[in-house]
């Protein structure tokens, strides 16, 4: 493998969605991919931008990537808040992961936040014992809490 990692473009955003997909079906949630591919695009690309993101290629196809944005904590301040990180499956355990995600710390370093956070679901020992590598607080407790476009709607 001869792996390079550089910042998304919107040409990307396709192979970014499908990878979205294999994480959620990793993550036994398929049904909640809702977003579309202009909607997709235009957050990372548009007039307002929301998020960034860094891939990982081997041979110019995309294996993996880090999908970020800025969060705001009212007790630490700026943070960078790793919403999706993910290497195919047939990529994992050679490295790309490593990569992608001292990318992520190194952005989080030169932009000068506060910390970086991301969630990971309980029963995943194969992240769980990836960021364990890095000393990761784990911290439980928190329940994660949300409203969908029609629960807004209503």
């Amino acid at each position: 493998m001869s792996i390079t990692i550089r910042v998304a473009e919107r040409e990307d955003c396709p192979r970014l969605l499908e990878l979205i997909h294999e994480l959620a079906l990793y993550e036994k949630a398929p049904q909640e991919v809702t977003v579309t591919i202009a909607e997709f695009e235009d957050a990372g690309f548009g007039e307002n931008k929301v998020w960034k993101a860094f891939v990982a290629e081997d041979n110019s196809r995309i294996v993996g990537f880090a999908l970020y944005y800025v969060r705001y904590s009212t007790w630490k301040g700026c943070r960078l808040y790793l919403e999706d990180f993910i290497v195919t499956e047939e990529c994992r355990g050679k490295g790309v992961g490593k990569l992608l995600f001292e990318t992520v710390i190194q952005e989080a370093k030169d932009k000068n936040y506060n910390g970086m956070v991301w969630q990971v679901l309980d029963w995943n020992e194969p992240a769980i014992n990836f960021y364990n590598k890095y000393a990761a607080d784990l911290e439980a407790g928190w329940l994660n809490a949300s409203l969908s476009k029609e629960q807004i709607l209503k």
